[in-house]
């Protein structure tokens, strides 16, 4: 294997790493930021959000389960503290 093609494969390896390490850290502030009471919409224009990932990102990580979860978890709390019949 030529040199160079072992950099550009060594390159790329290190990219993708660091766009992996960058979303996780994305995850974990919109999953912080909605056990905070925040509403999604608002925290995804946040320039924390805006200014790491492109609209294409986020969509992929809207797909993970943590923020599933955590959204899954707000909706519960909001329909327990909601009185049906009173």
């Amino acid at each position: 294997m030529p040199e160079s093609k072992l950099r550009e494969i060594i390159a790329r390896f290190f990219e993708e790493l660091g766009e992996d390490v960058l979303e996780e850290r994305v995850v974990q502030y919109i999953v912080r930021e909605l056990k905070n009471g925040r509403h999604l919409k608002e925290i995804l224009e946040d320039p924390y959000v805006t200014n790491r990932l492109s609209e294409e990102k986020v969509a992929k990580i809207l797909s993970n389960p943590e923020i599933i979860d955590t959204l899954q978890e707000q909706i519960e709390k909001t329909f327990e503290e909601f009185k049906f019949f009173e």
